[in-house]
């Protein structure tokens, strides 16, 4: 009979990710040693370098009918590595396009997703990193999304980046998880302070540096005592550049795992939170208006005083259960009190056989968008394949893990609004991805809902206690044909509903299909089209685009 072994350990990377309330990882993996993953064999790795020529044509369907033509040029690296101690992966691209005429759509594009580990000291030393560089559109009510259409002035580009080391050791019956991480997180965007007529600013997201820490101590149930006990205390900071915003969480607290069969257990914890959002105001001119730089941006008054835009502190608790029958199933759902109210999180991991993974979680945070796009990224399988738009070579926002029962995850709920206003983020993203034979599927849908929060008197003042909400959906699927011949599909689907005045509702749809043919062993043929539509409530127009792709890619 199989025994299933309940730990309060805590895995630590989920403190820095989440919450205190979120850090248990109860059961038999061993904190985020990510080589635990990789296996005894021997490392192996796969580096495909390429160059591609594309011609690409782009028909606007309405309101107008101009269409375009313009030269693609671009070159990328997708790189998996894994060995007994390391492990990564890459998918790395640079885009030029070159246009005619008048309206020449000419760019520049660096797109790309990365995180790997490296184990110090194999299974206790361990340090990880990511880094995320994507084009997004942005809609005058601060609501972004993915696969901006060809041409865009409304497009912008982020860029993330985090690494940390991960600590995993015990000390006779007491498990020591403890990790730190530091992050960086870009928005360039060309409007930096969008402006509608008649409604308040939308100051875009500017950079921040975020940073956490946490250890937790812990004993499983039966070694010694009957219960698992664990103790832990952690800190998070996320410095926002936007009128120099801060959010600083400090906390501690101790938990306590029951076993109450073979494969449940009840869990809770209590502990005591200090919460803190703070940010100054911008310069006023004579006439009280605030003073705008010459980079676009609000300018921020140093010379006053912070202003409390939130604060809390107290005592926090939370109670919950985990199930986990097998290896291939894990359930927890907890219910708590933080941020003064009531608190729901958890997650749910499904790995039906060694094809398909479901992944779901739901999640409850205080931060700034650098931080939660950090997290996000830090959640990403260590070894996966990026999917890209057919046409533009944009991420398409999901991921799929190296291994099918690894799953896939999504990044598209984090680029739901790019606002520079703090926020308090709730929701649920859900995954499923499945390898049958030559095809590859897979779907992300999730919701999330931010409050934000603002300090009175600051010009950002009208934002707080405004509510966004977006829902989003993903899916592709891909294959080969033949032994020469491939073909890949994706569609998306987001919808912003703003709180803000200049709001309203911006829905993104679209959809796009490629072809590719082996020509010789390194150079393929390639076709794609794709279908985009915009239907926006804060635009004078919606915008409908069909735009195809025929070109060559040489392989390496």
């Amino acid at each position: 009979m199989k025994r299933i072994v309940f730990t309060s350990m805590g895995a630590v990377a989920a403190i820095a990710a989440a919450s205190p309330l979120a850090a248990q990882d109860y059961g038999e993996s061993e904190g985020r040693d990510e080589s635990r993953s990789i296996g005894a064999g021997a490392g192996r790795a796969t580096v495909e370098p390429y160059i591609e020529v594309s011609q690409i044509a782009v028909a606007e369907l309405s309101p107008g009918n101009d269409v375009v033509t313009y030269t693609q040029l671009a070159a990328g690296v997708d790189a998996t590595v894994t060995g007994r101690n390391t492990g990564g992966s890459v998918s790395l691209r640079y885009e030029k396009n070159i246009g005619y005429g008048d309206n020449a759509l000419d760019s520049d594009t660096l797109s790309g997703v990365a995180r790997g580990y490296a184990s110090i000291v194999p299974r206790t030393l361990t340090v990880e990193a990511g880094a995320l560089a994507a084009r997004t559109r942005v809609d005058s009510n601060g609501g972004a999304s993915l696969n901006p259409l060809i041409g865009e002035e409304s497009e912008s580009n982020i860029y993330s980046v985090y690494a940390g080391p991960n600590l995993h050791t015990s000390a006779g019956d007491v498990e020591i998880n403890a990790n730190y991480r530091a992050g960086y997180t870009k928005v360039e965007q060309p409007d930096s302070l969008v402006v509608t007529p008649g409604a308040d600013p939308v100051d875009v997201f500017d950079d921040s540096l975020s940073q956490s820490a946490g250890i937790h101590l812990a004993t499983r149930p039966g070694e010694p005592l009957p219960v698992g006990l664990g103790v832990g205390a952690g800190w998070n900071q996320e410095d926002v550049s936007n009128l120099d915003q801060r959010v600083r969480d400090m906390y501690v607290r101790g938990d306590v795992t029951v076993p109450v069969g073979q494969s449940l257990a009840v869990v809770a914890g209590v502990g005591y939170e200090d919460v803190e959002v703070s940010s100054r105001d911008a310069v006023r001119d004579v006439n009280g208006d605030p003073v705008i730089g010459d980079d676009g941006r609000l300018v921020t008054d140093k010379s006053q005083p912070r202003i409390i835009a939130y604060e809390t502190s107290g005592m926090i608790w939370d109670a919950g259960v985990i199930w986990r029958p097998s290896t291939r199933t894990a359930f927890e759902a907890h219910v708590g009190r933080r941020y003064d109210s009531t608190t729901y999180y958890g997650s749910f991991a499904w790995a039906p056989d060694s094809r398909s993974a479901v992944n779901v979680s739901v999640y409850d945070t205080v931060s700034g968008f650098g931080n939660q796009l950090n997290t996000a990224l830090a959640n990403l399988p260590a070894e996966f394949t990026a999917n890209r738009n057919a046409l533009t070579g944009d991420l398409f926002g999901c991921v799929a893990g190296a291994e099918a029962d690894e799953g896939s995850s999504c990044l598209n709920g984090v680029f739901s609004s790019v606002r520079g206003s703090v926020f308090r983020s709730r929701g649920v993203a859900a995954n499923y991805s499945t390898t049958v034979g030559r095809l590859s599927t897979g779907l992300g849908f999730g919701y999330d809902r931010r409050k934000f929060i603002a300090a009175p008197g600051t010009v950002l003042a009208a934002a707080n206690g405004v509510i966004d909400e977006s829902y989003y959906a993903a899916w592709y699927l891909s294959g080969s044909i033949d032994a020469r011949s491939a073909f890949s599909t994706n569609a998306y689907a987001t919808l912003v509903e703003s709180g803000f005045d200049s709001g309203g509702d911006v829905m993104a749809v679209g959809a796009s299909a490629s072809y590719s043919r082996s020509l010789t062993p390194r150079l393929s043929a390639r076709a794609a089209i794709a279908l985009d539509h915009i239907d926006s409530d804060v635009s004078i127009e919606d915008i409908t685009t069909a735009s195809a792709l025929v070109g060559l890619r040489l392989g390496f």
